[in-house]
């Protein structure tokens, strides 16, 4: 039952984030929310803080599975392509339900504060940028490529932002939209890309 328990209580926390933001979603809110005991998140996760460092890492781990899962379905292996399946699986479902986003803004405001969350996000963050630089480093020379993979970077991240603070809410497609746009820039200012535009789901 054990996996059961601590998916319920990682989903709970994302509830209670979403319904009243981190600070006031306490031990007793989340435990209501899951319909367990107190006690029982002390058991699994040590805590208030251990709790969230699992349910972010997580989010993290829907977000690893939804880029895998787009670059498993490409017809290619053009750069544009798998670094358009990086894009899309930024914006999947996962990453931008009100729970989702919620939890992710409280985890970069936590992670200012506490060592291991902020070394989940620069392990995050370094993932990104290496899997971009990597794509980028196949079309053009090693410095120009750390920067396309820098700027992207912060267009996705920049995106999501303002879209999930938004009033409106994030609009995924346009967001998605903008990141193409600018990826394409960026390659046609280093010559043509080998494979045909073409933007997955």
């Amino acid at each position: 039952m054990e996996p059961i328990r601590r998916q319920q209580l990682i989903q709970a926390t994302k509830a209670a984030i979403d319904e009243v933001g981190l600070a006031d979603a306490t031990v007793m809110r989340i435990a209501r929310h899951a319909g367990v005991s107190a006690g029982i998140i002390g058991h699994y996760f040590g805590g208030k803080d251990g709790l969230l460092e699992a349910t972010m890492r997580q989010i993290l781990t829907d977000l690893r599975q939804a880029v895998a899962e787009r670059r498993r379905n490409l017809v290619d292996d053009s750069p544009r392509d798998q670094i358009g399946a990086i894009i899309d699986g930024n914006f999947d479902r996962s990453q931008v339900t009100g729970p989702a986003a919620k939890t992710w803004l409280a985890f970069w405001a936590s992670s200012m504060h506490k060592r291991q969350l902020q070394r989940l996000q620069q392990v995050n963050d370094q993932r990104l940028y290496s899997n971009l630089c990597f794509q980028f480093r196949r079309l053009m020379p090693r410095e120009q490529a750390r920067d396309a993979a820098r700027g992207l970077a912060a267009m996705i991240d920049g995106l999501w932002l303002r879209g999930t603070l938004s009033p409106e809410g994030l609009d995924t497609q346009r967001a998605r939209r903008l990141a193409y746009t600018y990826l394409d820039e960026l390659l046609a200012s280093h010559g043509p890309c080998p494979a045909s535009p073409k933007e997955t789901a």
